[in-house]
């Protein structure tokens, strides 16, 4: 309605983000982690005694695979709960992780290879670890390929989900290949019982998991929202392409619409 100069006010817009006061807080925590881990990794955490500053490598390389396994599971976890009630919750969650996994899986490759020139003397080898991670990198990437493949919406998540069932699986194979085989990778450094690093360098790392954790949460939380506001939109355009299809029916058939235009009587009622 018109306001008291005369002129219509305009509805007010729609947020154009994800964000939220949650996502906010959480935002803000990664942010300090981040700041935290790059000064214990960077500065105050001292040179390896046998690698010297390559070890600073090792606080973003054990945090980024870490979350690699972490969006492979939760894509096979969710595809699991979608093939049981097929519930959109599920699938939005299960496309998010597997496009985080993706992005750390990418992280987990780069920041090995970078390790391995000049511990390996050589950027990529063949070895179990290595091998079985590129296979679960590939696995994460076909997942969100297939759900492409089927034009339609329901058609592709069940294709994706039957595939992401095969991701935790791989996770397991990439995280115990050093010990089922020979391979140029050390072992577990922080898992065992008697961690091979402590102190500062300890420290640094378990923050640089802590800011990794922080942020993954964060990217997951906007992601599976896009991805459940791209679900809507989809069901929406659905449900309106088959409302037109039925009205061109009903015109173009030249069957009469269940209620007359211009009726030029009274209808008989039924007994």
């Amino acid at each position: 309605m018109p306001d008291a100069t005369g002129a219509t006010p305009t509805p007010e817009a729609a947020p154009l983000h994800t964000g939220s006061r949650a996502t906010r807080a959480l935002g803000l925590a990664a942010l300090a982690a981040t700041v935290l881990w790059a000064l214990y990794g960077l500065v105050w955490s001292p040179p390896d005694v046998e690698m010297g500053d390559l070890v600073r490598l090792l606080y973003v390389h054990v945090p980024v695979a870490v979350l690699m396994y972490t969006g492979a599971g939760l894509t096979t976890f969710a595809s699991v709960m979608w093939l049981r009630g097929r519930t959109p919750g599920w699938d939005s969650l299960a496309v998010a992780s597997a496009e985080l996994g993706v992005v750390f899986g990418a992280l987990t490759l780069l920041t090995g290879s970078i390790w391995g020139k000049p511990t390996w003397n050589t950027w990529w080898t063949w070895d179990a670890r290595l091998t079985s991670t590129a296979l679960l990198e590939v696995l994460l990437i076909g997942y969100l390929a297939v759900r492409k493949v089927d034009p339609s919406p329901a058609g592709g998540s069940v294709r994706a989900s039957v595939l992401g069932l095969l991701l935790f699986p791989n996770v397991i194979i990439v995280h115990y290949s050093v010990d089922w085989w020979r391979s140029l990778h050390q072992p577990a450094t922080v898992t065992r019982l008697d961690p091979t690093i402590e102190g500062d360098m300890l420290v640094a790392l378990m923050v640089g998991l802590l800011a990794g954790g922080l942020t993954f949460g964060w990217l997951l939380l906007h992601r599976f929202r896009v991805a459940w506001l791209e679900q809507q939109v989809e069901r929406h355009d659905l449900a309106a392409a088959v409302a037109d299809r039925r009205a061109e029916g009903d015109g173009g058939t030249g069957t009469a619409s269940p209620t007359p235009a211009t009726p030029t009587e009274p209808e008989a009622q039924p007994a």
